[in-house]
């Protein structure tokens, strides 16, 4: 499955999750068996040639995230986590909140 993250740098150890308006990449991590495949960064999400993502974590709930459920994503949100790694982490054991109407 993918999974989108607004994030402020392309390092994916380093690069913590933002606000869409501060947003400087798109995380595009690829998780599958419990684990992450993969992290490929984008300036503009328009620019991933993948036709289906899953899931978007945001920063919080007030985000814009109804684009993103138009496309068909499930928007969930963090807690506290910041980072990809604890954000990955959190989805594992489902640990982020839901976004939606």
């Amino acid at each position: 499955m993918l999974i989108w993250i607004p994030v402020d740098g392309s390092d994916a150890k380093a690069s913590k999750v933002v606000s869409q308006y501060e947003v400087s990449q798109w995380a595009l991590i690829n998780f599958d068996e419990g684990e992450v495949k993969s992290v490929r960064f984008y300036e503009d999400r328009k620019a991933c040639e993948e036709t289906w993502v899953d899931f978007i974590i945001l920063v919080n709930k007030y985000e814009n995230y109804m684009d993103f459920m138009d496309e068909g994503m499930m928007v969930l949100c963090v807690r506290e986590e910041e980072s990809i790694e604890d954000i990955i982490e959190a989805f594992k054991f489902k640990e982020l909140d839901e976004i939606g109407l």
